[in-house]
Formats: structure tokens, C-alpha cells, sequence
């Protein structure tokens, strides 16, 4: 990255910075939920500063505070939306069935037991199963051995007997 002023300019905003960063921080934490994300949210501000308003005339005290508090509202927008999807993919999860459409009490049992299965068995059982992987692809895609990728697959399937024989 190719530096656009000059080292008087740099120690001069270095300066400006020192003086008033302490105060900017404090106005961003009034718009923010945690002390790291006013951090955030002032570096952010300060680099869109920078890029796109450092050589207007004036004050630049007004322009920065007006970037952190923007920085501040596209941050907060941000983690609703990232919050939003992640509930979503969450709610989803448990709608989206492991089987084809269908009824039946052994179905929803069998659909039960495989959400319950430990996160290292259930990824073996799908990528096995629907997946239509060997072991020797699901280890490579896992990074374990072949060995522990089929005895996660027969303690998988063994919890899953013992579901569907109650």
C-alpha cells in the first residue's frame, strides 16, 4: 500500500489522534454494546476518514464524528442481520428432515436419534449415507483416519439401533 502524505502529516494526525481519540472511543461506546466493538467501530470510522474525507477543509471534528456515528449504525445493522441468519440456519435446522417427506413414527424417531448423535458421528453418518462417501474420503475430508471414521460410523449406527428397538 503506497503511503499518500507525508511523514509532518502522519505526526500531525498522530497528534490529532492522541488528543482526541480517548473522546471519539467514549462517543462510540454510547452507540455500541461493548468496549471491542466501539473499538471497531472507531477504526472503521477513522479509516473511512482517512480514504475518503481527510483533505475537506475545517474541522475534521464534526466529519469523525459523524463517520463513528454512521460506523456505529452500519456495525449494529450488521450484527442484526448476521444474528437474524444465524436464528434462521438455527429455526431451519430442525425443519429440514434427514429423510424424504413422509409420515411415521419410526421416521421421526430415526430423525430424533440422528440430531442427538455426537457432532463427530452424525457428520460421519451423513457424509456415509447420503453422501455416499467411503471412509477413505471421509477421513480425507475430516482429517482423521479411515479406522476412526468407520468406528465413529458403527458407534453412530449402534446408538441408532438402540433408538429405533425401544
Amino acid at each position: 500500500m503506497q503511503n499518500t502524505c507525508g511523514k509532518a502529516e502522519q505526526e500531525e494526525w498522530r497528534k490529532w489522534l492522541n488528543e482526541h481519540g480517548r473522546r471519539l472511543l467514549f462517543c462510540a461506546r454510547q452507540w455500541t454494546s461493548s468496549q471491542a466493538e466501539a473499538e471497531d467501530v472507531l477504526q472503521d470510522a477513522f479509516v473511512r476518514y482517512w480514504k475518503n474525507q481527510r483533505h475537506l477543509p475545517g474541522n475534521p471534528n464534526a466529519l469523525i464524528l459523524t463517520s463513528v456515528r454512521r460506523a456505529a449504525i452500519d456495525h449494529g445493522r450488521s450484527r442484526t442481520r448476521r444474528v437474524n441468519r444465524e436464528t434462521q440456519a438455527y429455526e431451519l435446522e430442525d425443519k429440514v428432515s434427514f429423510f424424504e417427506p413422509g409420515e411415521g413414527e419410526i421416521q421421526e424417531s430415526l430423525e430424533k436419534a440422528v440430531r442427538a448423535l455426537p457432532a463427530e458421528q452424525r457428520e460421519v453418518v451423513v457424509m456415509k449415507i447420503w453422501g455416499k462417501l467411503t471412509f477413505e474420503e471421509i477421513a480425507r475430508q475430516l482429517g482423521i483416519s479411515p479406522n476412526t471414521a468407520a468406528s465413529r460410523y458403527r458407534y453412530a449406527l449402534a446408538a441408532l439401533r438402540k433408538t429405533v428397538e425401544r
